[in-house]
């Protein structure tokens, strides 16, 4: 129970489900704030009062579990580090298959429950997971991480109902979170300003951004950590580009610290290796799928063809896709789906994108 109101929900339908519940509300980080700034940042000391409170009107059992360190070493330093290495990480997927579906529902698995259930907005049928009803608030992407497994002791109470209705819901239950903003942005840096954050902890690390087709210097910058592909403001690109149209991040280079920028052309994308496979069947398959795949938690699908590969000796997925894709960055999750639209699109598969390639298949 994060404090929120999805959560909160969650939790009153599984009581009223029958199942005997307890509230768990997460401490991960070692010096929590006393309030929320808004709808940003999560785990302060004031969502853990509102998480209290909810569990109180639901009349459950309710504990603090402190995961600050684990947190700290497997999301935080992970997105630190995989910023440093021109990644762009997507923290929210780090969280969900090493905190909130490995470490915690392990321990409650060995307390002798059955499963951990959140308030994310997804579907699980048959074991299957789904997108939720409401396309707005689907989450099912950052859940595309977690194994048969771990979908196996796992549910999704609100994933069937659409936002609005959800608060509605809270409220006809006397839940004080029922108007609760939602979180947005990176829990762990509730200012918002990731480039600030980054810059504490990764320290200059000075570079050149350069032209991609001429290969000129452009600017200086003190960190690949500040930039991501497909970014276009912030570049510290004095002068337009010859023809005046925007430019935009299309290549990160850490060891050298290059930053290439070009224009919208540059950023298409046809391929995509990605490492880290995971089939939420538990089976892998035996040769290619065509599927769509998404490649940023909003946005970015496309039409594609999906191989299981071993290389490198880790279980990798090689994508192609039928039509091209833009802003493609390396540390963000390749999902894959079947669509459904009668029973909402079906998750298959995930990958963390490794490279990506400009070439069109023949």
């Amino acid at each position: 129970m994060s404090g929120g109101v999805d959560s909160a929900v969650a939790a009153a339908r599984a009581v009223e489900a029958g199942h005997d519940v307890v509230g768990v509300h997460l401490a991960l980080s070692t010096a929590p704030g006393a309030l929320r700034t808004g709808s940003r940042g999560c785990c302060s000391r004031e969502d853990a009062d509102d998480a209290r409170r909810a569990a109180d009107v639901l009349g459950i059992p309710f504990y603090v579990w402190d995961f600050a360190d684990r947190f700290k070493e497997d999301v935080i330093d992970e997105f630190v580090d995989a910023y440093a290495e021109g990644q762009t990480p997507n923290p929210c997927l780090t969280c969900n298959e090493k905190i909130k579906f490995a470490a915690l529902a392990d321990k409650a698995i060995a307390l002798g429950f059955d499963a951990l259930a959140t308030g994310h907005y997804a579907r699980l049928e048959n074991g299957e997971l789904r997108r939720a009803v409401d396309d707005d608030k689907d989450q099912s992407y950052v859940l595309a991480v977690l194994d048969h497994a771990q979908l196996s002791r796992a549910m999704f109470p609100c994933g069937d109902t659409p936002k609005p209705q959800i608060r509605e819901e809270a409220a006809r239950r006397g839940l004080s979170v029922a108007d609760k903003p939602d979180s947005h942005d990176i829990c762990f840096i509730p200012t918002g300003d990731t480039r600030a954050f980054l810059g504490a902890r990764i320290g200059i690390r000075p570079g050149a951004v350069v032209d991609a087709d001429s290969g000129e210097r452009l600017a200086e910058h003190e960190g690949v950590h500040g930039f991501t592909i497909g970014q276009r403001k912030g570049l510290g690109i004095e002068a337009p580009a010859p023809d005046g149209k925007p430019r935009y991040v299309t290549g990160i280079d850490p060891e050298s610290g290059t930053v290439t920028v070009g224009s919208a052309e540059h950023l298409q994308v046809w391929s995509i290796e990605a490492g880290r496979a995971v089939w939420t069947s538990g089976q892998v398959p035996d040769g290619p799928v065509d599927c769509v795949v998404q490649v940023r938690a909003h946005g970015g699908l496309a039409p594609a063809r999906a191989t299981p590969v071993v290389r490198d000796g880790e279980a990798r997925i090689d994508i192609e896709l039928s039509e091209p894709l833009t802003g493609v960055a390396r540390g963000q999750a390749a999902v894959l789906y079947l669509p459904d639209e009668s029973a909402g699109d079906l998750v298959i598969g995930s990958g963390r994108i490794i490279r990506t390639s400009s070439l069109a298949r023949v």
